[in-house]
């Protein structure tokens, strides 16, 4: 079979460009990993993509990491106290580290970054630890976080980018932070292209650099599954994240491929604009039944086999059905064409035209299509709006958009699958439905400062009898991050946030 004269010309636009990047010695040892979309900034306190995440995992260490059990373990924090009554939380630094810049890591550098997370402007760390209301240094390797009540998820929040430290020299040097990141982690920043490449190279101080084996590594935007899955063949990459399902049994068979495979902690859902600006006023904002209507009209679990050949988890919550935090009262709802029609005749909305905004990720994509012609059958007219990741995000942000098919890689805490996204407090960056309802704010603090996981789901319980009767989103499915790789790599493993842990990781 001919390959398509597109394809061609983009696996050779992108051989040139990896020729064009790796600048190092032949002798070096690179590792090059293609991403389903471009990072946003790259600054921890403002970020929010899944991408940018992975970027991190290789150039910002956090104060505590998690285990591929979802444990808390050391990283810059090398042990932890709890203290007055769960209202302190005192952690001990690593000592002998430093920044990429040369700068030591200390209690002064961590009370830097805590406070830029919590003050600086459009902040989108800000909401995951606003119960820190003091960040006290105890000696140059202690600090104590002073809370204004028990806050459950706060070790979870410091397992991602709310946990990263940055250099208090970098952070405040003119320029863009974002654009020359100065983190603790294994590879330090070299250089961005936008929508083309990220460049970092081995940090020779990193505290722990004896699990760090490759001495550069190249992220590659390559939004085309099919593309990115063609240059891993062909050698151009050495490993891909987000492999499409329907590619698994070809990296199966390929014995120059191997897979890896992972039960991811997020999910996909659809934001809905109830509130955000001139654009809410369509058929799902004003009316809840035209919103149940559109659920009803999609099957979840054909949508899976469909467009992932049943690899991934359908689901209704903002965790996945065997989460003990899932709230088994409401579980998902069956397809329910009949009802549906009902729902938009009372609501006076019989064929109800409304745009779809979906990123152009294909397996999105194709999923946005599936959903299209299922929701047709009940009489909904949706135009779908493919537009690229970044793009999109803004786009939510700003309120330009009416449905959105959504994503979100999720956390190992449900508080970090929820709060953000529904709360009266929430940053807008996150919350792009601009839902707001004073009862699930209360249950959502407190199950933040409830004392124990049963109390916690109870709370979650009165959350659920509002979030999924008045869907602001609709969640869809739980994704399965899927790896694909060079047979020669050695070392990675899969953790259930979908990160690319460097350390550790090699080329035999």
């Amino acid at each position: 079979m001919t390959m398509p004269r597109f394809l061609a010309a983009a696996l050779l636009l992108l051989a040139a460009a990896f020729a064009a990047v790796d600048a190092t010695p032949a002798a070096a040892r690179v590792l090059r990993i293609g991403l389903a979309d471009d990072p946003d900034m790259l600054d921890p306190t403002l970020a929010r993509t899944y991408t940018g995440r992975i970027v991190f995992a290789a150039m910002c260490d956090k104060l505590v990491d998690i285990t591929p059990e979802l444990d808390i373990a050391p990283q810059l924090a090398t042990e932890w106290q709890w203290v007055d009554g769960n209202k302190g939380l005192v952690l001990k630094l690593r000592q002998g580290v430093k920044f990429q810049d040369g700068e030591p890591l200390d209690a002064a550098a961590v009370k830097f970054s805590i406070e830029r997370h919590l003050n600086m402007p459009g902040s989108n760390r800000k909401a995951e630890i606003s119960a820190v209301t003091a960040v006290e240094i105890v000696d140059d390797h202690t600090v104590k976080l002073v809370l204004k009540a028990p806050f459950a998820p706060l070790l979870a929040a410091l397992s991602d980018r709310a946990g990263m430290i940055v250099s208090p020299k970098a952070a405040q040097a003119p320029g863009d932070f974002a654009n020359h990141p100065v983190c603790a982690g294994p590879y330090k920043f070299v250089e961005r292209v936008a929508q083309d490449r990220i460049v970092l190279d081995r940090f020779a101080d990193y505290w722990n650099k004896d699990l760090v084996k490759f001495d550069r590594i190249v992220f590659t935007p390559i939004p085309d599954s099919t593309v990115r899955l063609a240059n891993l063949q062909s050698g151009g990459l050495d490993m891909i994240e987000r492999l499409a399902a329907t590619d698994v049994e070809t990296v199966r068979k390929d014995s120059r491929l191997k897979l890896s495979t992972i039960t991811g902690l997020g999910y996909q859902s659809l934001s809905i604009n109830l509130n955000n600006g001139a654009r809410a006023k369509n058929p799902f904002g004003q009316d809840p039944r035209v919103r149940e209507a559109l659920e009803l009209s999609i099957d979840r679990t054909a949508l899976n086999e469909v467009v992932f050949n049943g690899l991934f988890q359908p689901g209704n919550q903002w965790v996945g059905p065997s989460n003990p935090f899932y709230v088994k009262s409401r579980p998902i709802p069956a397809r329910n064409v009949a009802k549906a029609k009902q729902l938009l005749a009372a609501a006076g909305a019989a064929t109800p035209q409304v745009t779809l905004m979906t990123t152009t990720v294909p397996e999105t994509l194709r999923a946005a299509q599936v959903i299209q012609a299922m929701a047709a059958e009940a009489g909904f007219d949706i135009k779908i709006q493919a537009t690229e990741s970044n793009a999109a995000i803004q786009a939510s942000v700003d309120g330009q958009f009416e449905l959105y098919l959504n994503y979100w890689s999720g956390r190992t805490d449900p508080d970090g699958n929820l709060y953000n996204f529904v709360s009266c407090k929430a940053p807008p960056a996150l919350n792009v439905a601009r839902y707001c309802n004073p009862t699930v704010d209360e249950e959502l603090d407190a199950a933040r400062t409830a004392e124990d996981a049963t109390s916690r789901l109870a709370h979650y319980a009165k959350v659920a009898d509002h979030i999924l009767t008045d869907r602001p989103l609709i969640y869809l499915w739980h994704p399965t991050w899927l790896f694909a790789m060079s047979a020669k790599i050695t070392g990675f493993e899969p953790y259930p946030d979908g990160l690319i842990r460097p350390q550790g990781m090699t080329m035999q």
